[in-house]
């Protein structure tokens, strides 16, 4: 869990005790407050979010394999990890269905024709709802998405001013309408509306008078829409979230949401004890009257929730950037 100054990861062990390790935050927005601009700041968050999932993951295994003497990911180890996720994302999700709906086009759609551009927008979908689908076959991955589940049920309790209890956190939806996973249909979106406005009227499918390597260069120019288009992306979710009181924005978020069914299931209770005993600690170390006391890193041990005092806190306490 990520507060603005503090981020705590809580791991349930071997043992069965949960082990809450957390240290201070400083976001890259804080430190260079010209990232905050709108757009700018998706693709920060975007990535440092990839870097803290990378690392919670890396100490997580640590954690469970104590006993065989595990250790976490280096720093070049979480580098050539996050290196290698960009490009295997960039190689499914731009590279494969550009390549595909070449396949499929060639002989009656160009890449100047929306259509092109639409079909090339289905295809990153197909494929990531059955990359997730495959995914979630997997028993480790199962754990991750109830783990998945069980945060969004945590949330919603802390919305709802509700107490941080397993019994509160338990009655809630596991969809959430900031997920991650909606983030990436709005993704696909996006990248069809501003691929087929910019590659037709730039004349960026006229590149080269090679074929194949008009499409290599498509491709490359693609991947670096992209980051724009994740900056796009963060600002739709981020606005539509905060306006779910309205029909249209609620029928916007909805499809996020049903995606979110593949990357969620639902937590038992113990998942759920971990997921609040991450946001209780973090959520405490925020309302600490000198936080910035805490200034190392520090690990807590616990063998039930109630150990970890309950706070008074609400979410307007925490604004967003």
């Amino acid at each position: 869990m990520r507060a603005p100054r503090f981020i705590s990861i809580a791991v349930r062990k071997p043992d069965h005790r949960i082990l809450i390790k957390s240290q201070p935050y400083v976001g890259f927005l804080v430190r260079y407050p010209w990232l905050k601009r709108p757009v700018f700041r998706g693709v920060v968050v975007l990535l440092e979010s990839m870097v803290q999932g990378v690392q919670a993951l890396s100490h997580s295994a640590t954690v469970a394999s104590e006993a065989e003497g595990g250790e976490e990911l280096s720093t070049w180890a979480i580098i050539v990890s996050i290196g290698s996720a960009i490009a295997l994302g960039l190689g499914l999700f731009v590279a494969l269905p550009h390549v595909l709906t070449v396949l499929m086009t060639s002989s009656y759609v160009t890449a100047q024709s929306p259509l092109f551009h639409l079909l090339d927008g289905l295809m990153k979908m197909l494929i990531l709802v059955a990359y997730v689908y495959a995914i979630a076959l997997m028993k480790d991955i199962h754990r991750v998405f109830q783990y998945h589940g069980a945060e969004h049920k945590s949330i919603h309790a802390f919305e709802a001013g509700e107490e941080l209890i397993v019994e509160n956190a338990r009655k809630h939806t596991k969809l959430h309408p900031r997920c991650g996973t909606a983030f990436l249909l709005f993704l696909v979106l996006i990248s069809i509306l501003v691929f087929s406005f910019v590659f037709p009227v730039l004349k960026l499918t006229e590149l080269s008078t090679v074929p194949f390597l008009n499409h290599v260069l498509m491709v490359a120019v693609k991947i670096v829409l992209m980051l724009p288009v994740a900056g796009l992306s963060y600002e739709l979710i981020k606005y539509s979230a905060s306006h779910m009181d309205k029909p249209a924005f609620r029928a916007l978020i909805y499809p996020g949401l049903l995606l979110q069914r593949l990357t969620t299931r639902e937590p038992d209770d113990e998942q759920l004890e971990v997921a609040l005993a991450s946001l209780r600690q973090v959520l405490a170390l925020e309302k600490q009257e000198h936080a910035e006391v805490a200034a190392a890193d520090s690990e807590v041990e616990i063998s039930r929730l109630a150990e970890i005092s309950a706070v008074s806190a609400a979410v307007a306490e925490f604004p967003e950037n």
